[in-house]
């Protein structure tokens, strides 16, 4: 006991490179939350300026279905009826999600149960390059590939909701497939052998036990795979068809709130209506992937209890 109150009170070498250690790693852990408090005041000064600064309704953002944030309404103020890129980001988010889920976890089953060696490694390597292939690349084959079909097997011009949540389902199956796998491997050994040793067969205990027991895991898994779909804007906006519009089919021409905001954004000159409504977009953006992370973290604590 003594030498360890030594030690704390002297101004020994190793004393001085943990204080050292402590300074640092808390001055990192500040400036991390210090950028992330800046952006989000940052964002949500230019997002609240539509409704403060601008007299834009609130219900009218999130209601109508108008985007033209340069005229003026009957009531005078301006037109920024947000409704058709909200129900666009959800429609492919959504749409995008219930397509990659089957196809992940069919695919993290085979990788932890079924497959070999040679096939889970193989498996594993087209699943990084998935995950390598830059967003403008996932947007040229949508649009050589993934519109025509579209067009030609279903109708419409192809672009739209359809063709956005296919490169959306491709874009983001690698990590949900990368989670789900994670996810199953966490499920105790013993669970699977207590469910052998009863008798059940491999298909009875991968139905009743394994993916009851990964079901929060998988979860994860999914919220994460929409988090990166919604925020997703090269891909979609080369797909959908960027057309301010209520979508009312999956093959009409649509737009989602990044679509819109890379488009619009370099043209619009700063403090103006309509840079300050494209600033009211992003915000809409920040508090989904606020939702999306507090979603996170309650399926976790959910799993933990």
């Amino acid at each position: 006991m003594d030498k360890i109150k030594e030690k704390i009170t002297s101004n020994s070498k190793e004393t001085r490179q943990e204080l050292r250690g402590k300074i640092l790693t808390y001055s990192a852990i500040g400036l991390i939350i210090l950028v992330v408090l800046a952006i989000f005041i940052f964002v949500a000064s230019k997002g609240l300026a539509t409704f403060i600064q601008d007299k834009a309704s609130l219900k009218t953002f999130l209601t109508t279905t108008t985007w033209n944030p340069n005229v003026l309404g009957a009531d005078g103020k301006p037109l920024v009826g947000a409704l058709p890129m909200i129900a666009g980001s959800f429609g492919v988010t959504i749409l995008a999600a219930l397509l990659a889920t089957p196809f992940a976890v069919g695919t993290a089953l085979y990788m932890t149960e079924l497959a070999g060696k040679r096939g889970r490694d193989f498996l594993q390597v087209v699943i990084e390059l998935l995950v390598g292939i830059p967003s403008v690349v996932y947007g040229f084959i949508g649009l050589n590939v993934v519109v025509p079909f579209v067009r030609n097997h279903f109708g419409g011009s192809g672009y739209g909701i359809l063709a956005g949540a296919v490169v959306l389902f491709v874009m983001i199956l690698p990590t949900v497939t990368s989670m789900t796998v994670d996810a199953l491997k966490a499920v105790p050994k013993h669970y699977k052998s207590a469910s052998l040793a009863l008798g059940a067969t491999q298909w009875q205990t991968i139905y009743k036990v394994l993916l009851r027991a990964s079901i929060p895991g998988i979860l994860t898994a999914v919220i994460f795979g929409m988090a990166r779909a919604f925020g997703e804007a090269l891909a979609v906006q080369m797909v959908i068809g960027n057309a301010s519009l209520l979508p009312t089919s999956l093959l009409n021409p649509a737009s989602t709130l990044t679509s819109v905001l890379t488009m619009g954004i370099g043209n619009t000159v700063m403090g103006t209506t309509a840079n300050n409504a494209l600033w009211s977009l992003a915000l809409v953006l920040l508090l989904m992937s606020l939702l999306f992370n507090i979603l996170v973290r309650w399926v976790v604590r959910k799993r933990k209890m």
